[in-house]
């Protein structure tokens, strides 16, 4: 199968990754509401997500590097589309954590294999833009998880809009499972799992994992809570809650990451180092737009400051993904991206959505919400460093 056909495949399966990721979140009111939850347990959902999705990874990129990939994204998709449907059955709180830790793994799967995957078929001097295409997944996805969820939940109700948009990902999964061949690789070319410790050892590949981490703390706490900030302080609906949020992060993601695919390519041919001062830049940027939204009582301020605040955390997505391929050896670029997807959501939104619910109950969501927007500080500091590193 030509590249492009395999990148258009794997970027509608990304494009369902983040729709059933994200519509818990839409119909977070709903489920808080029907089964009497607190803030920190309706964080906790968010972060049995990311705790599990984060301890599989290095599992699955360690077998994904060892036996053809296909069968790991199709193994992935299949799981994850089957788990989010299974939330619709979920009778209490636990069985709910249950069903959206088995999307975790699912997910975890996907993620750490694709984008060394996708980049591979074409030329390193496009690999930023490729990948922030591909990244577009999240933005989008995220937004129709916020749309749909929301729309469905207002008028079906939560469950429902888990098992129709599970649905989906089940048919792409067979599609990649017949449909694809990765090139076989040869037993001196499947690593050790000691090679992790290998990549432990790379300065430039943890500083690059570390800027990542610090900003998916913030773009975690704001995808968790963002449609039920909304929703308490600016009185809108569930479904109008989704929409708007929906309507912001297509806007705000789709713009940043493209954008940053494309100033990270132009530095990059000027200077090595071109990809991180991107993302050290955009990360400065998005700080104090993100502080004055959250300051507006104005609904047309809020937006319009967030917006901005989004579009430039957004921009690290392709620099940063390409930094990992570059920085890493063929034979284990499936290793390289699980330990960056364990790193990020260990130190990011694994905990933020938890600690922002928890944070809130406490106080009240601004607060917790504006907290969280100090650690895109030292997202931008790490990205420095990565290139000051040799």
């Amino acid at each position: 199968m030509k590249a492009r056909n395999i990148f258009i495949i794997l970027a509608l399966i990304n494009l369902l990754n983040y729709i059933d990721r994200q519509v818990l979140y839409a119909v977070f009111p709903l489920i808080k509401q029907d089964l009497f939850l607190s803030d920190k347990e309706l964080g906790f959902l968010a972060s049995a997500f990311m705790l599990v999705y984060m301890f599989s990874a290095p599992i699955l990129g360690y077998i994904a590097d060892r036996t053809p990939r296909q069968k790991i994204i199709a193994f992935g998709a299949f799981l994850w589309s089957i788990a989010t449907s299974f939330c619709a059955c979920a009778r209490n709180y636990f069985t709910l954590v249950f069903a959206r830790s088995l999307v975790g793994v699912g997910e975890s799967g996907f993620t750490s294999v694709c984008p060394s995957f996708i980049a591979e078929r074409f030329s390193p001097k496009i690999r930023a833009r490729i990948l922030a295409l591909f990244a577009l997944g999240l933005p989008l996805g995220s937004a129709l998880g916020y749309l749909l969820g929301g729309v469905l939940g207002k008028s079906f109700g939560w469950r429902l809009a888990f098992f129709i948009l599970g649905l989906p990902g089940i048919i792409l999964a067979f599609i990649v499972y017949f449909g694809i061949k990765d090139t076989p690789k040869k037993k001196e070319e499947k690593p050790p799992f000691k090679n992790y410790l290998k990549l432990l050892k790379n300065k430039k590949f943890i500083l690059v994992c570390l800027a990542q981490a610090m900003g998916t703390f913030t773009l975690g706490a704001l995808a968790a809570w963002g449609p039920s900030f909304l929703n308490r302080y600016f009185n809108y609906d569930v479904a109008s809650s989704g929409t708007i949020f929906g309507a912001l992060i297509i806007v705000a993601g789709a713009l940043g990451t493209l954008l940053g695919g494309f100033i990270g390519d132009r530095w990059q041919k000027k200077t090595e180092n071109g990809y991180f001062y991107t993302t050290t830049l955009s990360f400065l940027i998005a700080f104090p737009f993100g502080l004055l939204a959250f300051l507006m009582t104005s609904k047309i301020l809020f937006l319009t400051f967030l917006v901005i605040s989004i579009m430039f955390v957004f921009m690290q997505n392709g620099p940063l993904n390409a930094s990992v391929v570059n920085l890493t050896n063929l034979k284990e670029r499936s290793m390289a991206f699980a330990l960056n997807v364990f790193i990020i959501h260990a130190l990011g939104d694994a905990l933020s959505p938890y600690l922002v619910g928890f944070v809130s109950d406490s106080f009240n969501l601004k607060i917790a919400v504006i907290a969280s927007l100090f650690f895109v500080l030292p997202a931008s500091l790490f990205a420095y460093l990565a290139s000051k590193v040799k």
